[in-house]
């Protein structure tokens, strides 16, 4: 099965997908948050056959709300009714840090590593049991 992963952010929303049986994330692009932002990533789904959303849950490391916080909740309430697929929330906490460390040197992070890491932190926590196939 196929995922979406999601950094939800003021101005951009990085993207990642994960391969087909759902084991790895990949940054994919970084997309505007604006008015166009749901049909971005309605054709993205079609395109990739997904069939499941993670998006990072935007709480400080304590837990506490903060500024993005109801807004990254309401669009993500949003895109599951609009696209009528599972949205689950993720703990995003760190991401943008891990994924700079990726970064060239002297360049910002790239939203979509961000949503890489948030997507392989959901799949490495639901994977399935692979013991059977051994």
């Amino acid at each position: 099965m196929r995922y979406l992963g999601l950094d939800y952010g003021a101005k951009r929303i990085g993207v990642a997908v994960s391969d087909t049986d759902g084991g790895f994330a990949f940054p994919r692009e970084t997309i505007p948050n604006d008015n166009t932002a749901i049909d971005r990533l309605q054709k993205l789904i079609k395109e990739e056959g997904i069939k499941a959303i993670v998006i990072g849950d935007a709480r400080a490391v304590s837990g506490a709300e903060n500024t993005i916080t109801a807004e990254a909740e309401a669009f993500a309430k949003k895109l599951e009714s609009f696209l009528k697929l599972p949205v689950t929330p993720i703990w995003e906490a760190w991401s943008s840090v891990e994924a700079a460390r990726f970064a060239p040197k002297g360049r910002e992070h790239d939203d979509s590593a961000a949503a890489a890491i948030i997507l392989q932190r959901y799949l490495d926590t639901h994977r399935p049991n692979d013991e059977e196939t051994l």
